[in-house]
């Protein structure tokens, strides 16, 4: 038996089995594994890594690559630290980590519960643009915008995130690894509203998220963020339009108006303001609003110096572009292009650029009028300001008061900007009457310190920076070099007109410049672990010459 099976074997062999092709006796062929691409991250067979990192982080390795066999790079000789910020606010978290370079972000802690099959990365990412739609429909800037949306994906897990702010565009993208395909979202901001009762309510939103000891789900998020939208506003219709009112007769009085003054700015900004709301019902856009908005202030100031009472007529015009002017919108488009975000502050100043030529057309239609009937208006008396210390201090606090009513603040945070906008008052009459500094360095160092101590204010709240700010820079609003302009022009005084109008322009850059310079100087006063090292990453990669 045992020699039949020796001859079996050696039997000739059949030429398949004596192909070059044909492995050695011993050797068992490797089986072909399904069609796939390949990636270049992926290592030869056999080769293994020695504790893999798991993925998942910006500056993890990935799971299929060696650091044996990485190719050099280049590391600065104190290596790349990785700051804790755990200690600091959210928004300045969120701030320092956007500029990052993406490689060096820490890990993003999981501060919010998820389920085992890890985030919900559509819900998050709807959820994320969300919360930055309400954001930036309010006002607020668009680096702020993008560190709240940062915090929100952060919060619920998802790491290598990018958001993007646009005037009327957000968008984010995650990308979960290194070779999975990224996933994209956007939303249209299309409808803008002065709500801070609103934003502040979506600031306590994100801090929640992003708090550690507070537990919020995405479905509680989602109810949270229905119950900001169905919101009502803090203050009836009613009280919208006595705050114009007053804040028109306010301003009148700070310019030097008398008691009629003050009640003829009261009336002339209340029926402008609902010929505004009229015109707002009928869907005109917003630009016809303001020319609306502008006629009867004018036209009361017009029919006051025709009746030949000596009173200050030009202070009842001088109210009413005060309660007009689109202070809050030039501090946001200064704010977005010093931050860098130049697109948004170009879209920002073109709006801002419309509103002040639509008061401008209001303003002029009259006063053309009232020349055709001989009115006599005094140019001079525009510029010449009776200095009363007390009285202007109460005006400019009810100015500030009424403007927080008009931007729908809420009732905890009105008295705190209407302290901080008699502070800027205080400096700028320190500086400017006292002192006899040109109005626009004055303007700038007062706006400076509502800058700083309503960033502040909005750091110890752990809430967004606007309502500090915006209604406390009410009394240095330009409003008689913008009347002064706008009577020149309308006397054939082309010259002297722009050059009134270039100096009111002037103030208002100095007061959104102050504003800016006021929030990045109170910084200094905080402690923001790894902003120095990342500043001085950007700075070693920054060279002369691009």
């Amino acid at each position: 038996m045992a020699e039949a099976d020796g001859v079996e074997d050696r039997k000739p062999q059949s030429d398949e089995a004596r192909s070059a092709f044909t492995p050695p006796p011993g050797m068992e062929p490797e089986v072909p594994e399904e069609d796939q691409p390949t990636s270049e991250f992926a290592l030869p067979a056999g080769t293994e890594t020695a504790h893999p990192e798991p993925e998942g982080s910006a500056f993890a390795t990935p799971a299929t690559y060696s650091a044996a066999h990485s190719p050099p790079a280049y590391t600065p000789g104190q290596g790349f630290p990785v700051p804790s910020l755990k200690e600091s606010p959210w928004q300045d978290r969120m701030r320092t980590m956007l500029r990052m370079p993406v490689d060096v972000r820490p890990v993003p802690d999981l501060v919010q519960r998820q389920t085992e099959a890890g985030p919900a990365v559509g819900r998050v990412l709807d959820l994320t643009l969300r919360i930055g739609e309400l954001l930036l429909a309010g006002g607020e800037g668009a680096e702020d915008v993008e560190a709240a949306m940062f915090a929100v994906t952060r919060s619920y897990g998802l790491d290598r995130c990018e958001p993007t702010v646009t005037f009327t565009l957000l968008s984010i993208t995650h990308q979960p690894s290194l070779v999975d395909h990224p996933v994209s979202a956007n939303r249209t901001v299309r409808r803008r509203g002065t709500d801070y009762n609103r934003l502040s309510a979506v600031y306590r939103l994100v801090d929640d998220i992003s708090a550690h000891e507070v537990d919020v789900s995405l479905e509680e998020a989602y109810r949270r963020l229905a119950e900001i939208r169905r919101n009502r506003h803090p203050y009836p219709g009613w009280m919208l339009t006595s705050a114009a009112g007053l804040l028109a007769g306010a301003a009148s009085t700070l310019v030097g108006g008398g008691v009629l003054v003050f009640f003829a700015a009261v009336v002339g900004a209340v029926l402008g303001d609902r010929l505004a709301w009229l015109c707002a019902g009928r869907g005109l856009p917003e630009f016809y609003q303001f020319v609306v908005a502008a006629m009867p202030p004018a036209a009361i100031g017009v029919a006051l110096n025709m009746t030949g009472i000596d009173v200050k007529a030009s202070a009842v015009i001088t109210g009413g572009l005060f309660a007009l002017l689109p202070g809050r919108a030039l501090v946001a488009a200064v704010q977005d292009g010093l931050t860098g975000f130049y697109i948004t502050a170009s879209a920002r100043l073109l709006e801002v650029m419309y509103l002040f030529i639509g008061i401008i057309m209001g303003v002029l239609a009259v006063l053309y009028v009232g020349l055709q009937f001989d009115a006599s208006p005094r140019p001079e008396e525009v510029l010449q300001i009776q200095q009363r210390p007390p009285l202007q201090i109460a005006a400019s606090m009810v100015l500030v008061f009424t403007f927080a009513i008009l931007l729908q603040q809420e009732r905890s945070t009105v008295w705190i900007v209407t302290l901080n906008g008699g502070v800027a008052w205080v400096t700028f009459g320190a500086l400017h009457y006292a002192g006899g500094i040109p109005p626009v360095p004055s303007t700038a160092i007062a706006a400076g310190l509502v800058g700083l101590f309503g960033q502040l204010f909005s750091r110890y709240r752990f809430a967004s920076a606007l309502p500090y700010t915006t209604a406390a820079i009410g009394p240095l609003l330009p409003g008689s070099a913008t009347y002064y302009g706008l009577l020149l022009i309308a006397e054939d005084r082309l010259n002297e007109g722009l050059g009134s109008l270039v100096n009111a322009a002037a103030v208002a850059l100095a007061i959104a410049i102050g504003v800016n310079l006021g929030s990045e100087t109170s910084r200094l006063f905080m402690r923001i672990p790894g902003a120095a090292s990342a500043a001085k990453r950007r700075a070693a990669k920054r060279t002369r010459g691009f």
